[in-house]
């Protein structure tokens, strides 16, 4: 691949049977959704991961204008100076959470705000790992049972900046959803929403009994009880607090 090649790669579409190369589907705007069932995905533990991460060489990378980009290519290597703050470092906690509703009716929020972490061998079937405060490769992770999948009638994967900063187009964010079975599913946050706290990132809906992962990417900047109004969820929400480390 030349030097030109690099900076501007050409457009491939993304396709359900994912990349050859990376093994995996990308949900952007075009394509949006993939179903777990066509993919044989709808039993075992579905793992949904978190991962994001602040380098001050990054800051702004994925913002650039493409403009820009053309007019002065070499701009793409030079850090961009991040306005209203005294650090290179922005500070940012992001944390996953999940809204669900079972078949019977009962909603309900795995997050860890509250350490509402959910259940993997009983309802809601949901259960998230622990809560990762500085951005660790390992992320955090969401693990649905897809062993009881005909119990499940929608879940809602978001994302939400705790404390800090409010940029999510810096953080580098990525949820990655693993099948027991198929490529891996990729959803960036990349898009630029100055002040948003919280992100509806993906959705995970059982249609006639078929799995359907839907990317949203709908950034609000409120918290989870925007979420709730904006998807219909109809849950009661208060202030909570994380204990301290």
């Amino acid at each position: 691949m030349g030097f030109w090649d690099g900076l501007f790669p050409r457009r491939t579409a993304q396709f359900e049977s994912g990349s050859a190369s990376s093994n995996a589907i990308e949900l952007t705007k075009r394509h949006t959704t993939v179903s777990l069932s066509k993919q044989g995905a709808v039993s075992g533990n579905l793992r949904v991961n978190l991962s994001w991460q602040m380098r001050t060489s990054d800051i702004g990378g994925r913002s650039r204008q493409s403009g820009q980009l053309l007019r002065h290519p070499f701009k793409l290597f030079k850090p961009e100076v991040v306005q209203a703050h005294t650090q290179g470092m922005v500070n940012v906690d992001l944390d996953i959470g999940c809204l669900y509703e079972l078949t019977d009716g009962s909603r309900g929020v795995v997050q860890p705000l509250g350490n509402f972490f959910g259940s993997l061998n009983a309802p809601p079937y949901v259960k998230l790992s622990g809560d990762d405060r500085f951005g660790a490769p390992s992320g955090e992770t969401i693990f649905v049972n897809l062993d009881h999948a005909e119990q499940i009638k929608r879940l809602l994967v978001f994302v939400y900046i705790y404390d800090q900063t409010p940029a999510f187009d810096r953080t580098h964010a990525v949820v990655t959803l693993y099948p027991s079975n198929g490529p891996r599913i990729e959803i960036a946050l990349d898009e630029r929403a100055p002040q948003a706290r919280s992100c509806a990132v993906v959705s995970i809906e059982n249609v006639k009994g078929e799995l359907i992962v839907r990317r949203e990417v709908k950034f609000v900047y409120g918290f989870q009880a925007e979420l709730d109004r904006l998807y219909g969820w109809g849950l009661q929400w208060g202030r909570g607090y994380k204990t301290k480390v």
